[in-house]
């Protein structure tokens, strides 16, 4: 018997009681939807740590980033994006598509973005219209200082636009208190639900721009959204993904009975004990120790070991789904994911059969060694 287990820093698990809160359809012009939709957006205003208002849209957390540039810029806006990885990379592409003018700020993938950078493309640019940043950057294992850029783009009238799609729920994230005008979210990461819901947090500032933006949109519209949630009950300007919404108001019940703190340091600890027992075994992890994220452990293949040879031996072998490296980081990492529904015994899961495939795979080590390491961090707490 092969019991899977998906250890990939997105989708994530999803709990026993989050599946089932889908299994009853409700109409989505009725009061039980009105009031289910009313403590989501409540509900997510405390993910968020903001007071703004949220928008929610049927789609990945990519559709989130594209209706975050299609509703607060126009034609030839200025903005910079700084960028060290993947998801980066993808703000970048949405920004360019949309005829923006890009200033792209590129780090090496394993690299946080620098502040002082920020400084210097504010003061050297007054004109720029957006700051754009990735919170955690997944493809790397990396988590940026959002606070940090906060306090520099807050001081400014640009926009000041994160992705926390992977972050949020995982890592500490403070809209309102670190400035962030437009932050974007997922269902499928630390917010425990199934892949299909993206939500955006938008402040006043935002809001002013957003009546001038002359960018297209239609379903992705905040105005559409803002006029339908203030609606009492509140309501969508389409038919939304009702059953994604119930498991994720359960998803939110969790986290507010767990407490808001207490999940970022749950993760915090889980991402100290991957760390440990992946150094034990000898392994280079792959992002730098100030930016290591909570959320992902990225962990460069050993030897001429292809990560890509590790994953599928995983996933074929014994039902363990982690994640590979991307672009050009493809064959060379692989990322150990700890976001969202995971306990201290899943770690331990996932490093042992690590141990196994790089075992199998021909790497040296001494079996048990990178979870024992692991097991005294959990210990410790």
């Amino acid at each position: 018997m092969k019991k899977d287990y998906i250890f990939t820093p997105g989708p994530t698990p999803v709990p026993h009681r989050v599946s089932m809160a889908q299994s009853k359809m409700i109409h989505h012009r009725s009061a039980d939807f009105g009031e289910l939709f009313s403590r989501v957006l409540e509900g997510l205003k405390y993910a968020f740590q903001t007071k703004n208002d949220i928008v929610v849209f049927a789609s990945s957390g990519t559709g989130g980033l594209e209706a975050a540039v299609a509703n607060c810029f126009s034609p030839g806006d200025k903005v910079a994006v700084f960028s060290g990885g993947k998801f980066g990379e993808r703000f970048v592409e949405i920004s360019k598509f949309f005829g923006l003018d890009v200033i792209e700020v590129a780090y090496e993938w394993g690299e946080c973005a620098n502040p002082s950078d920020c400084e210097r493309v504010v003061a050297e640019n007054p004109d720029l219209k957006g700051v754009m940043l990735t919170h955690s950057e997944t493809s790397t294992g990396v988590v940026n200082d959002v606070e940090a850029f906060g306090k520099i783009v807050g001081e400014t009238q640009a926009l000041f636009v994160v992705d926390t799609i992977s972050g949020l729920c995982a890592a500490p994230f403070k809209t309102d208190e670190w400035s962030v005008d437009v932050a974007v979210g997922g269902s499928q990461k630390g917010l425990m639900t199934p892949p299909g819901l993206a939500f955006v947090s938008v402040s006043e500032k935002a809001w002013q721009v957003v009546e001038k933006a002359k960018l297209p949109r239609y379903y992705f519209c905040f105005k559409a959204a803002r006029k339908s949630f203030s609606k009492t009950p509140p309501q969508t300007p389409y038919t939304p993904a009702i059953t994604l919404l119930q498991a994720l108001d359960e998803a939110i019940k969790m986290i507010q009975e767990e407490g808001l703190e207490e999940v970022w340091a749950r993760h915090a600890l889980f991402a100290r004990a991957t760390r440990a027992g992946v150094e034990a075994l000898g392994l280079e992890l792959f992002a730098k120790d100030v930016s290591r994220a909570s959320v992902v452990t990225s962990v460069v293949s050993p030897g001429d070991i292809n990560s890509g040879d590790l994953v599928r031996l995983l996933r074929n072998r014994y039902g363990i789904f982690i994640a590979g490296g991307q672009s050009k980081l493809k064959g060379k990492i692989f990322r150990l994911g700890h976001v969202g529904y995971f306990d201290r015994y899943d770690i331990i899961v996932q490093l042992a059969a690590v141990e196994f495939g790089l075992k199998e795979l021909g790497y040296h080590i001494e079996l048990g060694s990178g979870v024992t390491a692991a097991m005294r961090v959990l210990h410790e707490g």
